[in-house]
C-alpha cells in the first residue's frame, strides 16, 4: 500500500495536489510561494522529486514541470512524484539568476540553515519539506544570459545509483564530477539522494525541442526505477561522460576584445583544427581566429556576439574516435540532433556575413 506524503499538509495515496508553499516573506510581510505538485500514486514505489529555475531566469525546467504534473495522475504512478515548480521565486518574478538586491546564489545555498541569510532561508525550508523525502533528483536548468547550452546531464557518475538515473534519462553527453560545495546536487547525493542536473539550451524562453526531449528522459527514468510501468527505458544512442576535472573538455576564451562571429556548424561536432569563432575589431583590419584544439562536441556557447579578453567563447568536450563515428554514422542518417539543422539556433542572428 502507498504511503501518505507529508509536508506541512498531507497528500493521501491516489490523489493529486497542487499547493503555494511559504518558503519566505518579501520586504512588505508577503509570503513568498513556491508552487508545488505531488502526485501521489495508487501503488507503492519510490518518491521523485524535480525542481526548476534555482536560477530564476531558466525557464526551459518550468515548462517541463508543467508538463509532468499535467501529465501523469496516481492511476499511472507507482510511487510519488514531487514537482518543486520554481524555487527561486523571486529571481523568476525579476527574471533574474540570482535571489535580487544581495545576489544571492540559490543554488550554492543547501542544505540551508534556519538563522542564515535569504537564499540559506530559503534553501532550508525546501530542502527540508521536499527534497530530503525524495528518493531520486532531476533539477533542471539552462545557460545563463549571453550563452546558450548543448543538452546535457551533470552528475557524479562515481557513485553507481546516480549513474544509473543518468544514464535512465538518455542525454548524450555527461559531465562528469560531484558539483559545486552548497549546490542542490551535490547535497542530495551526498545524503544518499541520487541526483542529475539537466542543462538544456538558453535562459529567458522556451524551447520545445529540448522541451520535448526532457519529457521523453523523465518519461525514461520513470520507466527504469519502475514509477510508471507501461513505460520503457529510452537509449540515446550514444553516450559519452566525461570526468569534470580532467583535460577532456575545456573552456575557449578570448584573448582579444572584439566582435564574435561564429563560423561552426551545422552540427556542434568540430575537428581538431577547425575555425569554431573570428574575433575583429571594428574596423576589420584585424582579425583573430579560434580553432578547435581536439575533436569534440560544443557543449557551450557564447550568444553576444562581443567580447574582451578573457569572456568564455565555447565549452567543448573531447570525443574518442568510436564516439566520433557513432555521431557522423547519425549525421549521415538525418538523426543526429544538430540544433542549428533542425532550426533551434544557437545563436539568433543570421548566418555569419563574408
Amino acid at each position: 500500500m502507498a504511503d501518505t506524503f507529508r509536508y506541512e499538509g498531507e497528500v493521501p495515496p491516489g490523489e493529486t495536489r497542487h499547493v503555494r508553499y511559504e518558503v519566505g516573506e518579501t520586504y512588505l510581510g508577503d509570503p513568498i510561494e513556491i508552487p508545488v505538485t505531488i502526485v501521489n500514486g495508487d501503488h507503492d514505489g519510490p518518491t521523485v522529486g524535480l525542481t526548476a529555475a534555482l536560477h530564476g531566469d531558466e525557464l526551459n525546467g518550468v515548462k517541463v514541470l508543467q508538463e509532468v504534473a499535467d501529465r501523469y495522475t496516481p492511476a499511472d504512478v507507482h510511487g510519488t512524484l514531487v514537482c518543486l515548480h520554481v524555487l527561486n521565486v523571486p529571481g523568476y518574478l525579476a527574471q533574474t539568476r540570482d535571489i535580487p538586491i544581495y545576489d544571492q546564489d540559490l543554488n550554492r545555498a543547501f542544505p540551508g540553515r534556519p538563522r542564515s541569510n535569504t537564499a540559506e532561508r530559503m534553501a532550508d525550508r525546501i530542502y527540508d519539506t521536499f527534497v530530503s523525502q525524495c528518493d531520486l533528483l532531476l533539477d533542471f536548468h539552462t545557460s545563463t544570459r549571453n550563452r546558450t547550452t548543448m543538452y546535457h546531464a551533470r552528475a557524479d557518475t562515481s557513485n553507481p545509483e546516480v549513474d544509473r538515473l543518468a544514464r535512465a534519462f538518455g542525454a548524450n553527453v555527461v559531465i562528469a564530477g560531484p558539483g559545486e560545495t552548497g549546490s542542490l546536487r551535490r547535497t542530495a547525493t551526498d545524503d544518499g539522494i541520487p541526483a542529475v542536473t539537466v542543462e538544456m539550451g538558453k535562459a529567458h524562453r522556451f524551447q520545445p525541442t529540448l522541451i520535448h526531449r526532457a519529457l521523453d528522459g523523465v518519461a525514461s527514468v520513470l520507466a527504469e526505477f519502475g514509477v510508471d510501468p507501461e513505460a520503457t527505458v529510452s537509449w540515446p544512442g550514444w553516450y559519452r561522460a566525461v570526468p569534470a576535472d580532467q583535460g577532456d573538455k575545456t573552456w575557449l576564451r578570448a584573448d582579444t576584445g572584439g566582435l564574435v562571429e561564429m563560423r561552426w556548424g551545422p552540427y556542434p561536432l568540430v575537428q581538431e583544427g577547425e575555425t569554431i569563432c573570428t574575433i575583429s575589431d571594428h574596423f576589420k583590419h584585424e582579425e583573430r581566429v579560434v580553432t578547435a584544439p581536439f575533436t569534440g562536441i560544443l557543449v557551450g556557447v557564447l550568444e553576444n556576439p562581443v567580447a574582451q579578453p578573457g569572456h568564455p567563447l565555447c565549452h567543448l568536450v573531447r570525443i574518442d574516435e568510436t564516439t566520433h563515428d557513432e555521431i557522423v554514422a547519425e549525421i549521415d542518417r538525418g538523426e543526429f540532433d544538430g540544433y542549428r539543422q533542425r532550426g533551434l539556433r544557437w545563436r539568433g542572428e543570421s548566418p555569419a556575413l563574408d
